[in-house]
């Protein structure tokens, strides 16, 4: 059995693979979801039902619109500025990790825009904190999960300004108030399905206000007016999506994966904390729950331990490579009982290096 702590694309129920996969072979009396066209009523049923959950699990208020597009948060880092910053204008913008980073390097691109707050000088190892967001600012945006250093914002920053936030990593593993935002957008490859598609929730009424032509492409609004189809959208990667919206409903829907995520978080750092021979690589109070970064006290450990780790079945733990170290990603889909098999495996290891000194 593997145990797949991958960051993404990650692990997704095994109920959703085979479901796909029988769609693959026979969505529609014998035609594959692969060759369908997202102009028929079938399909338009799986877009409706899809936008239908996403307002349900997340409880999603009037006068906010889902989307699903394609290109990834990454064209999102201009997208948003593009409908949101008009000519004159400052956004405020939160630097609390790589991906953060990027997004306001391409809002730069559009107009301008004010840090108003940065951890780069400590390697991303903490979410700052007591920032002033300026009152004219145009929005104010942040990365509520980091997922290459391990830090995670859990209360949305108070401002008087619009919010948007990048919730890729950690949108459907906790319960949020989506009043709070006025956009929200998240690649999909972590807890709502297969990559290739970015949801998107937008307040309908911060649209249309910058007097800027975008390309009909780049606009929220051609894709609100057209359902998500203004052109051919990633059909698969919206049914995978709401395959995987069904199963989080069938099991309690976002409070009951919250618990569990908890549970999964909390057994995790417990070992790293009580283990000597592991460490922590971000501030307590900043502790992700969807991914759990660490190091080895003796870095020379490191590869014996992944190697170790790999054959008792457990991968996808290896740190991005600008960091080094360890990450478990620690998605909706994963067990618990995975978690426990990573912790008894540093605690084995643990007793292998006692018995070799």
């Amino acid at each position: 059995m593997k145990h797949n702590f991958g960051a993404g694309p990650c692990i997704l129920p095994q109920e959703v693979f085979k479901q796909a996969a029988q769609a693959v072979l026979d969505f529609n009396d014998g035609l594959s979801i692969l060759e369908i066209s997202h102009r028929t009523t079938e399909f338009e049923a799986v877009v409706a039902e899809a936008e239908k959950l996403v307002k349900e699990l997340l409880n999603v208020p009037s006068g906010y619109s889902v989307l699903f597009l394609q290109g990834g948060a990454s064209l999102q880092f201009a997208m948003v500025p593009m409908n949101l910053l008009g000519d004159g204008q400052t956004a405020s913008y939160l630097d609390s990790g790589v991906w953060a980073s990027k997004a306001l390097k391409e809002a730069k691109f559009i107009g301008n825009v004010n840090v108003v707050a940065s951890s780069k000088d400590s390697n991303y190892t903490f979410i700052p904190k007591d920032f002033e967001i300026p009152a004219d600012s145009a929005y104010f945006h942040y990365t509520s999960n980091n997922t290459i250093y391990g830090t995670e914002l859990f209360e949305v920053p108070k401002t008087d300004v619009p919010v948007v936030c990048d919730m890729s990593s950690d949108i459907m593993s906790r319960v949020i108030d989506v009043a709070q935002f006025d956009l929200i957008y998240a690649g999909a490859q972590k807890n709502i399905g297969p990559a290739g598609l970015t949801v998107v929730i937008v307040k309908d009424e911060i649209l249309g206000k910058t007097d800027r032509k975008i390309p009909s492409m780049l606009n929220y609004q051609s894709h609100i007016d057209n359902g998500s189809m203004y052109n051919t959208p990633p059909v698969f990667s919206i049914y995978v999506a709401l395959l995987n919206l069904r199963w989080l409903k069938s099991k309690g829907g976002v409070a009951q994966i919250e618990s569990e995520n908890k549970q999964k978080a909390e057994a995790l750092y417990r070992e790293i904390d009580r283990n000597p021979l592991f460490k922590g690589t971000c501030a307590v109070e900043d502790r992700s729950r969807m991914n759990v970064c660490f190091v080895m006290e003796n870095p020379e450990l490191e590869k014996p331990f992944l190697k170790y780790a790999e054959e008792q079945g457990i991968v996808g733990i290896k740190g991005h490579r600008s960091v080094g170290g360890f990450r478990a990603s620690m998605y909706n889909a994963l067990p618990i009982t995975s978690v426990h098999a990573l912790v008894d495996a540093m605690q084995l290891f643990e007793e292998k290096q006692a018995k070799a000194k």
